[in-house]
Parts: structure tokens; C-alpha cells; sequence
């Protein structure tokens, strides 16, 4: 039985399979309609485990996101014979993260961090448009996202400079 009749490439897909979970964001990334916010919000419950831990520890996992994330989006991109299919928001959890490196916990930095980053990502500035169309692959499905998320980042760091 297939769950998606309208789109063959998330027919092979499978939740069950670690790489392909994770690919779509814990199933955030499966939303009908705006599957990157989606998967920007599947992201906010890991960024609360993380923060808590410091500093050093936030930004090795964070590191480990990202680096993984050149693989699991690649091998989803892969296996759906798609490249950069918009279910695939593993790039999006990476891009909040970084975004929210050394930013102060609270639920209004975190809005803040989470509009930054969505902007970044839907309007992409350049040089995040040129990444967007230019590189390929899961380092391609990577790249635009996490410099929108070190845009955000930086914002979010003059924000914290004069609100914080």
C-alpha cells in the first residue's frame, strides 16, 4: 500500500529506517504544507536537551548534526532519487541549532532564533542562493541551510548585544 500517491519518491522512504527518520526530521518533514518550518519546530525539543549542557557539549552536537546530516541527507536524497526533496529536513534541525549556539535559553530568544533562521532559509540571501543551486548531494542539501543557520546566528548574537 503506498501512503503517498502523489509522490513516489516518499513511497521510498521508510520511518522505521534510522537514516530516513532522521532525514525527515522524526516524521516533521512528511507536513503537507511548509515541511521546513515543520521541521525548524522538530528541532526546538532537541535544542532544549542540548542547552542545558554548556557550551562545549551544544556545540560538539551540534557539529555532529551537521556532519551527519551530510550523509543522512544524502542517502535519503539518494534512496528517493530526488535531490533536495522537501520532505528531507534534517538541514533545517541543523540550521536551528546553530542558529541558537550561545543564545540565552528562553522561549523568547528561542521565537527570536526560530523567525531569524526561517527567513534566512526561505529568502536566502546570497551568498545562500548560489550554495542552494550550485552544490550538490547531501553537502548540497547541507550548505544553504547551515549558513542561513550562521546568518541567524549572527543576528541573533546583535540582538542578545543590545537586548540580551
Amino acid at each position: 500500500m503506498k501512503l503517498f500517491a502523489k509522490d513516489e519518491a516518499l513511497n521510498r522512504l521508510s520511518l522505521a529506517n534510522p537514516v530516513h527518520f532522521l532525514a525527515l526530521g522524526f516524521g516533521s518533514g512528511l507536513a503537507a504544507k511548509a515541511p521546513g518550518t515543520f521541521g525548524t519546530l522538530a528541532a526546538i525539543p532537541l535544542y532544549l536537551v542540548l542547552a542545558p549542557l554548556g557550551l562545549t557539549w551544544y556545540l560538539v552536537a551540534t557539529a555532529l548534526a551537521i556532519l551527519a546530516g551530510i550523509y543522512i541527507c544524502g542517502k535519503a536524497s539518494e534512496d528517493m532519487g530526488v535531490h533536495d526533496h522537501g520532505a528531507i529536513v534534517w538541514d533545517e534541525v541543523a540550521g536551528l541549532l546553530i542558529t541558537m549556539i550561545a543564545a540565552p535559553v528562553g522561549w523568547q530568544w528561542l521565537v527570536a532564533g526560530f523567525v531569524l533562521f526561517r527567513l534566512f532559509d526561505i529568502f536566502k540571501p546570497w551568498p545562500i542562493r548560489i550554495l542552494d543551486a550550485k552544490v550538490h548531494g547531501g553537502l548540497g542539501i547541507m550548505a544553504d541551510d547551515v549558513l542561513a543557520g550562521v546568518f541567524a546566528f549572527l543576528s541573533m548574537q546583535v540582538l542578545v548585544h543590545f537586548f540580551g
